[in-house]
């Protein structure tokens, strides 16, 4: 899975190829739980669809399919040593609502994911424990109604977290271990 694409596929395209797997999640929480599983230190296969919905009998995506891309472009946005990595999200013009209940979901998905693929005893450092616990209480968060530009200027932070969060993670239990075997 070479030759990623430069952005992200659009959200509704993610929604509508998880709807014709008969995925009962949204593009937000199935980009959440790809990265979560990347960020684990898992490899990226054909059958990752499968590997992350840990449903054997989920079909692998075809290639070229917005969720083949979607994955290909995940992966080379975490090992962009530029920190490209984006988040699949609803765009700023979205309902505060709309744009905090898919972080929430986000996180929810990064976090089962991360845990099938890292384990149960993770190389983690405690920065990432710390981001991990974080990431954990956003995944029980419920997603608020309205607010006024403090509320957005706060999801805007939390985005940004979430973001680093992932980064972080992935280096401790992906990047690290590439390392390491190359030193050997």
């Amino acid at each position: 899975m070479t030759d990623a694409p430069a952005e992200l596929p659009q959200l509704s395209e993610i929604d509508a190829e998880a709807r014709g797997h008969a995925l009962a999640i949204g593009a937000a929480e199935l980009h959440g739980s790809l990265c979560g599983w990347l960020a684990g230190g898992a490899a990226l296969k054909p059958d990752w669809l499968a590997a992350v919905m840990a449903d054997p009998t989920v079909p692998a995506p075809p290639p070229g399919s917005a969720l083949d891309r979607l994955a290909r472009t995940t992966l080379a946005q975490f090992d962009d040593r530029a920190f490209g990595f984006e988040l699949l999200l609803p765009p700023p013009e979205a309902s505060l609502a709309e744009r905090s209940g898919a972080l929430f979901e986000w996180c929810h998905g990064f976090v089962g994911a991360f845990g099938l693929a890292a384990g149960a005893q993770p190389p983690l450092s405690s920065e990432s424990e710390e981001a991990l616990g974080d990431l954990a209480r956003l995944a029980r968060a419920e997603p608020q109604d309205d607010g006024d530009d403090a509320d957005e200027e706060a999801l805007v932070e939390i985005e940004e977290f979430v973001r680093v969060a992932a980064l972080l993670l992935h280096g401790d239990c992906a990047l690290a271990p590439r390392h390491r075997q190359r030193l050997n």
